[in-house]
């Protein structure tokens, strides 16, 4: 999926296909969030201006690539975790022993499809925390690139938790699926503030 050109991607994207969905697009935008990070950092290097940052910047666009090949990767594992969900979906519930068994199989689904999601927002609150150090320590002439970088990280991480509530709002199992809520819950709350005070730091340079 993510070898499509952008025009095949959001074709697909638009149509009625199952996926790619809300989880693998707000992968991708974590990924364009993490690479705007990553030029802010090889603009910043080899600058005489940002010696004194030049090793901390080299730490940050390491991480920053292996984030964006994660974000990537959780594109394409979105869609695989969605197929046992929508097959389940279709398993009969004519007979008690239909529902029961259709009830486990959703159950096992529904927790796998709420893995990736999960994942989606525990890198996009890596990928915030490094535009945090880029916008302190990352060249100036790029400082707009910072700003966009963490309003995509910040969107990612925001559709992921949908993507995460759809699944445990379904879940029998009440007590892991408020688990899970708490964990998305945490994130966004602490992921939302730290990405707007490096979206209001970029803009206060700016205008």
């Amino acid at each position: 999926m993510t070898e499509k050109s952008c025009i095949e991607f959001v074709k697909m994207l638009s149509s009625k296909a199952p996926v790619p969905g809300g989880g693998g697009a707000s992968a991708l935008v974590g990924a364009l969030g993490v690479a705007l990070g990553s030029m802010v950092c090889n603009l910043t290097l080899g600058k005489k201006k940002y010696e004194a940052v030049e090793e901390d910047i080299k730490r940050v666009l390491n991480k920053a690539e292996e984030l964006q090949q994660s974000l990537l990767q959780l594109v394409e594992r979105d869609a695989e975790v969605f197929e046992p969900l929508s097959k389940a979906y279709g398993l009969p519930k004519n007979t008690e022993e239909e529902k029961k068994t259709r009830e486990e199989v959703m159950e096992s689904a529904l927790k796998l499809a709420c893995s990736v999601p999960m994942e989606i927002m525990e890198k996009c609150m890596e990928a915030i925390a490094l535009h945090e150090e880029l916008a302190d320590k990352g060249t100036k002439i790029a400082i707009s690139d910072v700003g966009v970088g963490v309003l995509f990280c910040r969107s990612a991480l925001e559709g992921a938790s949908l993507n995460v509530f759809i699944n445990t709002k379904l879940m029998k199992d009440r007590e892991y699926a408020e688990m899970m809520n708490e964990k998305a819950d945490k994130m966004l709350s602490e992921g939302i503030g730290r990405a707007n005070a490096v979206y209001a730091a970029v803009s206060g340079q700016l205008r």
